[in-house]
């Protein structure tokens, strides 16, 4: 028997590629149905109204019509949801008022689900809805996070000063008392700007209704279709969970913002048992600009204690978190759980208190986006350390050392556990990559040349793989964080895997095929990844929080030891063994100490051959299954070095070199996590300089297109250098895997800021430090 390729740990190429390369994806658009009608949905174009009046009598007999639809259809179904519950600081749940599917008696941002039509083509259906007569009657519009309660207006009757909740977390005397008697004290104040999040393929849906057996299946651009079609079905629509086939086929792209249930897929689903046809609706850019859930925009005021010689005392963080007109799926853990727990960084700080207070505003709903709290907080600590080591005097490296934690398990003061890490080792060797000695002669030759050069780091940490389900729901969560996993080996010796994780640009029929491959010592090529189809797959909790390796990654291997004991059996009957005596390795069943073996595939044969093995004893077949809930969050760290050049004379920043060194715990496939890292770094840059989604002060999205939005192009970013170090392995998942897939938007924004203030002498420049921005802070 020949030896076998090992593939974990190979930078091996990823499978899917070739579809994606050469047009042949399915995407949620590229299904079209029989009989299939297309759907339109009219917006509000008021950031704040009353509905006065919607008359669709003209537009219903417009060409092609099939129907139109408004709030008051949907007056008897529930409200969009939201997955977690916050508490206030007093105890009282968070406000939360309900969130129609359309528009009911309201609108409250540009943007808002006013009607749908519903027509045999797309281009009837927009003619329609141009005939929609909406007689709206404008209301101030609370646009403003830093002054809701003065904004002389309410987004919900619920809560007339805007104030979802007021939440707290650390130990708040403690820390008061450390600043108390603190010898230095630096302070920030600023603003994580809002982000729009611009998936390739926008959002999509196509809904259809069987009426032989009164089933539904909805197609959609989605990273979680289970968790989709439960709460459309469990809290929206009253339709029987096993009544409703939820399909996320190939996804470009997600980044969160295809993780929650929107009105829009709901509206369709209603509608095609209205009408008996499939209803297909894939949202226009323009319209992914004002109605796709945004990201970040926190305000926030950070202060940091120390000791003359740079040892941090306490930290005290104060932010208003804006969650947009309505609470989305995983609007409220965001600026909460996901945010203030991280707020420990790499470092030893004793004491350390935040208080977040979260807000309505007339304007796009935000939630999760790639990173979702973990880059806010990671800004707050890297920005303010750096800050300190300015005005102290001290080496911004070298602050950061005297204050990482080096004894594992660690127990924050913001309630995580960091089970491993090793900071200095990716410190040094990011200094080492960045050439941070040879940066006073890369200076001076900028001067000579009248540019100004500076460098920044960031050492980031993130909790990744969200779990475990116990503490996720002590904090509110409302669902289980689990995965699932099924092994199906078919008589042939060929495994087919089902995975609850989804897909959307990871490279996951690549990674879990390597895995499988490798356990089962079998070929990649005999390894098949399904996912996306509440028919096919157990139900799992999909991908975000780079989870799906960690989480769902776990769960496939411990279904495939489950396919492994069952095997040793058949192959202890086949070599008259006893089981206890058969070893498994390199994909063949072993006697030890004896030359009896039997290959994988013959066990798999034999498993559905029942009268080859003791059936009395065993099942035939040979599938099986497992889920898996995290014992803690998996904890990938790293730094990020920054080095900008800036033109003074028109405040134009280039980014010369940037150096990203991460522990990911072991690594399965090299060269996808450093795409990855490439991708993170790519949308943190494009956070740093140029994105910005701003409204004005009637609540009108300025940067509604690609015109007014700024996203980073190729001439826009540098070489990437990109180094793993030999990691401290995640000491709870089979695989001492970490998630990777938010590192690089996590630990990218502060290095770069930290870079031009370093470059201008600053004490800070705002996000995005567009050239004007620059340009003014360097005067």
């Amino acid at each position: 028997m020949n030896a076998r390729q090992n593939f974990v740990g190979q930078s091996v190429v990823r499978r899917e590629d070739a579809r994606y390369l050469t047009g042949r994806g399915q995407y949620t658009d590229d299904i079209t149905l029989p009989q299939q009608s297309y759907g339109v949905f009219l917006r509000s174009p008021y950031a704040h109204a009353l509905l006065k009046r919607v008359d669709a009598s003209v537009a219903r007999r417009a060409e092609g019509v099939l129907g139109i639809f408004t709030g008051d259809d949907f007056k008897a179904v529930g409200g969009l949801p939201c997955g977690w519950l916050i508490n206030s600081i007093d105890g009282q749940p968070m406000k939360e008022p309900r969130h129609p599917i359309l528009a009911d008696g309201k609108v409250r941002y540009v943007g808002d689900r006013v009607a749908l039509v519903v027509a045999e083509t797309v281009e009837q259906a927009k003619a329609a809805a141009a005939l929609i007569d909406v007689d709206y009657e404008e209301l101030p519009a609370v646009v403003d996070i830093a002054d809701v309660a003065g904004a002389g207006a309410a987004v919900h009757d619920e809560a007339p000063d805007n104030q979802c909740y007021l939440w707290s977390i650390g130990d708040e005397s403690g820390t008061d008392l450390a600043f108390k008697g603190a010898p230095h004290v630096s302070t920030l104040t600023f603003r994580n700007n809002r982000l729009i999040p611009n998936a390739i393929e926008p959002r999509a849906a196509n809904a259809t209704y069987n009426p032989s057996d009164d089933s539904h299946t909805l197609y959609v651009a989605n990273q979680n279709p289970h968790v989709e079609r439960l709460l459309m079905c469990a809290f929206v629509l009253g339709i029987p969970e096993h009544k409703m086939r939820v399909v996320a086929p190939d996804v470009g792209g997600g980044f969160g913002s295809k993780i929650f249930l929107y009105g829009e897929e709901t509206a369709l689903v209603w509608a095609s048992k209205q009408l008996k046809r499939p209803v297909k609706w894939t949202a226009e850019r323009s319209e992914s600009f004002l109605s796709d859930a945004h990201g970040r925009d926190h305000l926030t005021k950070v202060e940091l204690a120390c000791d003359r010689s740079g040892k941090f005392l306490g930290l005290r963080v104060n932010t208003t978190a804006n969650l947009g007109a309505y609470l989305s799926t995983f609007s409220t853990a965001v600026p909460t759980i996901l945010y203030a727990t991280l707020l420990a960084g790499q470092y030893t700080t004793p004491k350390i208190h935040a208080t977040v207070k979260a807000v309505f505003t007339n304007t796009a709903p935000v939630d999760a986006y790639r990173g979702a709290g973990r880059p806010e907080a990671t800004y707050v600590v890297e920005r303010i350390v750096e800050t300190a080591a300015k005005e102290l005097g001290i080496d911004p490296a070298e602050i950061r050392r005297r204050n990482f934690i080096r004894e594992f398990p660690y127990a924050t003061p913001v309630g995580l556990t960091y089970d491993t890490g090793d900071y200095d080792a990716t410190l040094n060797r990011a200094i080492e990559l960045a050439d941070v000695a040879g940066f006073p002669a890369r200076k001076a030759a900028s001067e000579a040349m009248g540019f100004k050069r500076g460098i920044g780091y960031a050492a980031y940490i993130e909790a990744c793989g969200i779990a475990p389900s116990s503490v996720a729901g002590a904090l509110g969560a409302r669902a289980g964080l689990f995965e699932a996993g099924e092994v199906r080996v078919h008589p042939t010796g060929k495994v087919t895997i089902f995975t609850g994780s989804h897909s959307h640009g990871q490279g996951h029929e690549t990674t879990f095929a390597q895995l499988v491959a490798d356990k089962l010592g079998i070929p990649m090529d005999d390894v098949n990844i399904e996912h996306g189809d509440t028919a096919k797959v157990l139900f799992g909790m999909g991908t975000y929080g780079s989870r799906s390796l960690a989480v769902g990654g776990t769960a496939i291997l411990k279904a495939a030891d489950k396919v492994i004991a069952k095997g040793r059996k058949i192959a202890a009957h086949l070599m008259e063994a006893d089981d206890s005596d058969v070893e498994f390795t390199d994909g063949v069943f072993k006697v030890a100490g004896t030359d009896k073996a039997v290959p994988f595939a013959q066990v798999a044969l034999t498993a559905y051959v029942p009268h080859n093995f003791p059936h009395d004893k065993l099942e035939p077949g040979l599938n099986e299954n497992a889920f898996y809930d995290p014992s803690n969050f998996t904890y990938p760290a790293g730094t990020y070095i920054c080095e900008v050049e800036i033109d003074p004379a028109t405040g134009v920043t280039r980014i010369e070199r940037f150096t990203a060194c991460d522990d990911f715990g072991n690594v399965i496939n090299p060269m996808i996590v450093e795409g990855q890292v490439h991708g993170g770094v790519a949308q943190g840059i494009g956070q740093a300089l140029m994105e910005f989604g701003q409204y004005d002060t009637m609540g009108q999205l300025l940067t509604g297109s690609y015109m007014d939005y700024a996203m980073p192009r190729a001439a826009d970013l540098p070489t990437i250098t990109v180094s793993t170090v030999k990691g401290t392995p995640c000491t709870h998942n089979p695989m001492g895997a970490k998630g990777c897939g938010e590192a690089g938007a996590i630990g990218s924004p502060p290095a770069v800021i930290n870079a031009i203030c370093d470059a201008l002498g600053v004490k800070d420049v705002p996000m995005p430090a567009t050239p004007h921005t620059v340009w003014r802070a360097a005067r």
